[in-house]
């Protein structure tokens, strides 16, 4: 059962608390850069305070000490004033702007910098994370976790935090020096900030439970718009796209009333703050005029005060409009801690050690397998290959299969028993340097949106030479038709290699494996819907690759069986037959050897 989501915006502090924990270690490398950017924001703080003050000197040193005429003043006392007054001004301004300038462009850098190591922090764990996962997952949303919610957190410490922080901090220095300059009225100024705050906290749970909602429904459109583009050929065949369509309006509907609704609750928080401001402004006004009239205050001070006044209660104005960007702001960061926090089921031990070099031998003992707990797909599997032999993996759907050939790669580990190659449990291992000698070739050969060379280089384990990629590229069968493509081995192919035959991206395939150059190769339904000419070709760059190999061939195409050495037919999760292929075929399928 999922945790129970935070319901407002004080619920969701802990959510950014938690994502502290993972921003926090790379602080370290931005320290000099942040306390230059909080010395500039103290500068411009102190400089906020200073700027009504040469006009408190004009009113006070040049209409009240001359009776209250401007008329009656000392020309030159008039005009010294008035210039060094307004040199003042400018001054006050130029350095407060640059002050300005240097703490927005280095706490934007050093947020920036931060979120985009959290950023590449998020990927990394999810390619940690274990295919039970991914298998569970919508793309979509992983990739709107990864994009866009980072993307807004950036977008708000930017536009939203740090401006509101440094807002935050002038608020409370005007306060301190209104409070030494007539305490009365600051507390008449004081008055409105529990009717704000209350305002705030009760219109800042709604908007940030529709935030929430509003992020869930675009990563659910993410998901959709990316389920129905990499699915286009099926689509089309099938005149899916008015349905396709129907479905992501809906959903795109939802975001936008999400939206609109938050926007409604945003703008009528500020709204209502402008009201406060305006209602404080005119209390303070008038009885800071009656202060003046009774002797307790100079003009200017009064000047000063509502001065300070209005610019105290900008940071109000300024809270009422980021609240709804620091609530969709905790929404994201909430779905990106989410995905940091799913602990990785397949790690390494803290004495695991690189793999030597294997020679193929594969043993399972007891081996059980659950991805979800009471729901095993292997139960104490016993299964022993020597080096180089050649098996074939048999059985109906859903009989445990591919979830064996995992096992080998390690892309999960078994809830119970051993899973050892050349007498060593791949746990103590490395799961990299395992899965370096372990090579894989699947129904689906997907490939990447670069030069065919960096597929096929994407094999190797420590880089790879052109050369290297071309003896790969003929062992698999595919040099004459890379060769006579427009740029060869420099054409980029579509996303997925949507621009190549599946006979095409076979070979690539293949030849990404070959690089490899590894003892254990796992033949995953690798020629499965392919047509008969091609299957043949496929059929003898497989023959290649797998020479001298331990090799798993797992294929729904029963006669494919009839090319290894040795059968192993599995149901319900359990090896129920193994030996000669045709006696094993014999015996499980009445004489035929195509699959009913």
């Amino acid at each position: 059962m999922s945790p129970r989501k935070p319901r407002d915006l004080r619920e969701s502090l802990p959510g950014f608390r938690r994502l502290a924990r993972h921003v926090r270690p790379h602080l370290g490398r931005e320290r000099r850069m942040l306390l230059l950017g909080l010395l500039a924001l103290f500068a411009e703080v102190g400089l906020r305070l200073l700027e009504p003050w040469p006009l408190k000197f004009v009113v006070d040193g040049v209409v009240t000490a001359s009776g209250g005429t401007i008329a009656s003043a000392p020309v030159d006392n008039l005009t010294m004033v008035l210039v060094l007054s307004s040199v003042a001004v400018l001054v006050i301004a130029v350095l407060r702007a640059g002050a300005a300038y240097l703490s927005t462009l280095t706490f934007s850098l050093s947020g920036s910098r931060v979120l985009s190591e959290v950023r590449s922090d998020l990927f990394e764990h999810l390619q940690r994370l274990p295919m039970s996962f991914h298998d569970q997952a919508r793309t979509g949303d992983l990739v709107t976790r990864v994009t866009a919610d980072v993307g807004r957190l950036k977008e708000v410490v930017v536009t939203a935090a740090l401006p509101l922080f440094g807002n935050v901090l002038t608020l409370v220095a005007m306060i301190g020096v209104v409070a030494f300059m007539d305490w009365r009225l600051a507390l008449v100024m004081l008055l409105v900030f529990p009717a704000f705050f209350s305002m705030s906290i009760r219109l800042g749970r709604r908007i940030n439970t529709v935030s929430r909602l509003q992020r869930r429904a675009e990563g659910s459109l993410a998901s959709h718009a990316t389920e129905s583009l990499s699915a286009m050929r099926v689509v089309k065949s099938y005149s899916l796209e008015h349905a396709m369509q129907e479905t992501f309006t809906v959903s795109n509907k939802k975001s936008l009333n999400d939206g609109v609704k938050a926007k409604r609750l945003s703008a009528g928080l500020e709204r209502k703050t402008d009201v406060l401001v305006a209602v404080a402004t005119s209390i303070t006004l008038f009885a800071g005029a009656q202060r003046v009239l009774a002797g307790a205050m100079s003009p200017g001070e009064l000047v000063v005060f509502l001065t300070y006044l209005r610019a105290a209660f900008k940071p109000m104005r300024d809270v009422a409009k980021y609240v709804g960007r620091i609530a969709q702001a905790a929404a994201s960061s909430e779905r990106i801690v989410d995905i940091l926090e799913e602990v990785p089921t397949v790690v390494d031990r803290p004495d695991a050690r690189p793999a030597p070099r294997f020679a193929g031998d594969v043993e399972l003992r007891d081996v059980s397998l659950e991805y979800r707990p009471g729901h095993p797909v292997l139960h104490g599997v016993d299964l022993k290959i020597p080096a180089g032999q050649r098996v074939a993996l048999l059985g109906p759907s859903g009989a445990g299969k591919s979830s064996l050939a995992m096992l080998l790669s390690r892309l999960c580990d078994p809830s119970q028993g051993q899973v050892m190659v050349d007498g060593i449990d791949l746990r103590d291992m490395t799961a990299q340097s395992l899965r370096e000698q372990t090579a894989v070739v699947l129904q689906e050969s997907v490939l990447f949106a670069t030069s065919i060379s960096d597929n096929i280089a994407y094999g190797s384990r420590q880089g790879a030479t052109f050369d290297q990629v071309r003896e790969a590229a003929r062992l698999a069968g595919a040099h004459e038709f890379i060769e006579a493509l427009p740029q060869g081995y420099d054409t980029v192919v579509g996303e997925r290699g949507a621009t190549l035959s599946g006979g095409e991206r076979q070979r690539i395939a293949i030849a990404r494996a070959a690089i490899r150059r590894a003892p254990i190769v796992v033949l995953d339904e690798a020629m499965t819907g392919l047509d008969h000419e091609t299957e043949a070709e496929v059929f003898a760059a497989l023959e290649r690759l797998t020479l001298d190999c331990t090799t798993i061939v797992i294929s729904h195409d029963l006669s494919a069986a009839l090319t290894c050495e040795r059968a192993v037919w599995l149901e319900d999760g359990r090896v129920v037959d193994d030996g000669d292929p045709q006696l094993v075929l014999a015996r499980r399928t009445g004489g035929s050897h195509a699959e009913r």
